[in-house]
């Protein structure tokens, strides 16, 4: 007889069910196992020929030196990460105006990690003895945040004010007045813009906002800027940076089409990059090198500007257009809203008359063969008191014309027959 396995607190928290687990399993078994699902779920980036060729001749070019490839397969990469990448971070930045130099930056192993690592050096059970908990400030946001820290009940997050904007479009926009009637003692503020799932991008002056707001708490605003400037730059139009003592902000090379390579930058004050850089060196001891290598030969190339200025935004423009003209079609006649999409590449769909919630359409739609994100997990603690949050799906554009065209097709004949009684 096996002798049972008895984790602590913390195991049964990591190791319990999780919306990001079943995110990743199916995108799991959507990408490597069942090639003929239609795949509108996920956050996997399209494979795009053009940024894919440029990839491969870095990759060459570094496999074809001795010295390169034992700088990426052979040694530790320094606690802060590559001096050479960030300094060329440093320009870049600078060249966008922020007035940053080395030490208010980091590399690390993904953003996923970062954040992990931030939130936890910030939220959690203090020395002092209070509970500090991370500030979500407008649901829906990114379901992976959930089960980032170490302790329970971390989270505490804002309902939006929603604002239609046409016959069938609507935007989620800060309510000001929700922020300040929490009470909960805080360690940070995290928002990400453009944000995952709506494709909402945050304005500049919302995000002032916010940080003055965070300000007078005396905590950190966190940015997850995944899908945002410099790089990916899935922005439409793209957003002027800004830099605050008080801002953490998180990039990654996921959205840039790398999201095997798990690298993030993270921009900072010193101070708080020198408390990541140790829990990072602890936890992690060393990050990756593949990444920060071909970053490096991107940016000095000049390649990633030719990627982030032209190549992302005109495809991943074009993939949004056909899919809003493919659901236009298709749902004609029903009630049905989409979040403005101006960033990431995603379509926010709120379906204001579905019958059934969101989690149940995902089943039905997944029997069918059609893979797409319920609602419900981007919305944390409201979920099931905010009827909108169980009337909302999360489809990506990331696919061909043909595979779009086709889940639409299933997903509006599914909703059809659900609204009028002959599903």
């Amino acid at each position: 007889m096996l002798t049972p396995i008895k984790t602590s607190a913390w195991g049964e928290k990591i190791a319990g069910p999780s919306a990001i687990v079943d995110l990743m399993e199916d995108l799991g078994a959507a990408l490597n196992n069942n090639p003929d699902l239609l795949f509108l779920g996920g956050g996997n980036p399209a494979q795009i020929p053009a940024v894919q060729a440029l990839f491969a001749q870095h990759w060459q070019a570094i496999g074809a030196q001795s010295a390169a490839v034992n700088k990426v397969c052979g040694v530790y990469q320094s606690p802060q990460g590559d001096e050479q990448l960030i300094a060329e971070l440093q320009t870049l930045f600078r060249a966008q105006g922020l007035a940053v130099g080395a030490e208010h930056l980091a590399i690390i192993s993904g953003s996923q990690n970062a954040l992990f690592l931030l939130f936890n050096l910030f939220a959690g059970r203090a020395a002092s003895g209070e509970m500090r908990k991370i500030l979500l400030p407008m649901v829906p946001e990114y379901l992976g945040y959930a089960d980032q820290s170490l302790a329970a009940d971390s989270f505490i997050s804002c309902l939006p004010r929603v604002h239609k904007t046409g016959p069938h479009s609507f935007s989620y926009q800060l309510d000001i007045a929700a922020l300040d009637a929490i009470t909960d003692e805080l360690g940070a503020v995290c928002i990400s813009s453009p944000t995952n799932p709506s494709g909402n991008v945050v304005s500049l002056d919302e995000l002032q906002v916010l940080n003055t707001w965070a300000k007078t708490r005396q905590v950190p605003l966190i940015i997850d800027r995944a899908y945002g400037s410099p790089f990916p730059a899935l922005e439409y139009p793209p957003q002027p940076l800004f830099y605050d003592e008080n801002i953490i902000q998180v990039w990654s090379l996921s959205k840039l089409g790398l999201p095997g390579l798990r690298t993030a930058v993270v921009l900072a004050q010193p101070d708080v990059i020198a408390l990541l850089v140790k829990a990072n060196t602890i936890l992690n001891l060393a990050n990756n090198n593949p990444g920060p290598a071909l970053m490096l030969r991107l940016i000095r190339s000049g390649d990633l500007t030719e990627i982030t200025q032209n190549l992302l935004p005109d495809f991943y423009r074009q993939q949004r257009d056909t899919l809003l003209h493919l659901l236009a079609e298709a749902l004609a006649g029903l009630n049905y809203f989409i979040c403005e999409p101006k960033g990431a590449f995603f379509i926010w769909l709120w379906l204001p008359d579905l019958p059934i919630s969101s989690a149940e359409l995902y089943q039905h739609l997944k029997q069918q063969g059609v893979l797409v994100m319920a609602g419900e997990g981007f919305f944390f603690e409201w979920q099931d008191s905010w009827p909108h949050a169980r009337q909302c799906l999360r489809l990506t554009y990331c696919q061909n014309k043909e595979v779009l065209a086709q889940a639409v097709a299933i997903l509006a004949a599914q909703v059809r027959a659900l609204q009028t009684g002959n599903s």
